[in-house]
């Protein structure tokens, strides 16, 4: 292999030059190197690490990647398959999935965030004892935040025993819930049908589960929902409502023996 005036073998370039060419710092480079992501193609008697063309190419796809949001760990994962169609294909549809979702769940922190900021001006002192609930609810991504703003003192200490329990399991089965009622609604399932009728009677048990014996808790909860549930929630209420009153008043007997 010819030597270069400047020792630098013919097809390689230094380090210097590849971040020149790609308008990079040199310091991204070597990160990328120490990573494990973008080793040199060679590496000179002198010490000095050498890039091709190729490696040219692999900083293209890498810098593309990380615009595309993908972390470096994801990225040292994918690489060795970015010459295939169908494998690139595959790796863009996941992480178009993964951004949607974080979109939505982000776009939900910052209404809270504003509403929880907008109140905060009208307190004298913050509460924080009764916002870290919210805080823990936006954290596990649940559509029910809001109710724990509102809730009298007599809830807030039922909710808070809970909390401690069993909230996340709860959480999790009331947001699939909330889900697949939704999923319902639009595809024009009767309320009163017997995928309606199974649904509610499985809404009615976790709400049961929450409130427990303190059944007074019922309208309190009913009215919070009604009054200060967003709108992806008043959206799916008209079918729960007609669901729960029809399961409700065929098995009123149960509900009044504490059966079910």
């Amino acid at each position: 292999m010819d030597e270069k005036s400047n020792g630098i073998p013919h097809g390689y370039m230094t380090v210097g030059q590849l971040a020149k060419k790609m308008d990079v710092t040199v310091r991204t480079i070597q990160y990328y190197d120490k990573r494990g992501i973008l080793p040199p193609s060679s590496v000179s008697e002198g010490g000095r690490r050498l890039y091709t063309d190729k490696d040219f190419v692999k900083l293209h796809q890498i810098q593309s990647l990380k615009y595309l949001g993908f972390s470096l760990e994801q990225i040292k994962q994918v690489l060795p398959t970015m010459s295939n169609p169908e494998e690139v294909s595959s790796i863009l549809v996941k992480q178009i999935k993964q951004l949607r979702d974080k979109i939505s769940s982000l776009t939900d922190s910052l209404e809270a965030l504003e509403a929880f900021a907008q109140e905060v001006t009208t307190m004298e002192k913050v509460d924080w004892a009764a916002y870290a609930d919210i805080i823990m609810l936006l954290q596990s991504n649940s559509e029910l935040y809001w109710t724990r703003k509102h809730f009298s003192e007599k809830v807030t200490t039922h909710v808070a025993n809970l909390y401690e329990a069993e909230i996340g399991e709860l959480v999790q089965e009331q947001n699939l819930l909330l889900e697949e009622a939704e999923q319902l609604h639009l595809a024009g399932v009767a309320p009163d049908s017997t995928q309606g009728q199974r649904f509610a009677q499985r809404f009615w048990q976790v709400v049961m589960q929450i409130v427990g014996d303190n059944t007074h808790l019922l309208n309190e909860f009913a009215d919070i929902a009604t009054k200060y549930g967003d709108k992806k929630w008043k959206a799916k209420q008209s079918f729960i409502e007609k669901a729960l009153d029809f399961y409700l008043s065929n098995n009123q007997e149960q509900v009044e023996r504490g059966e079910i």
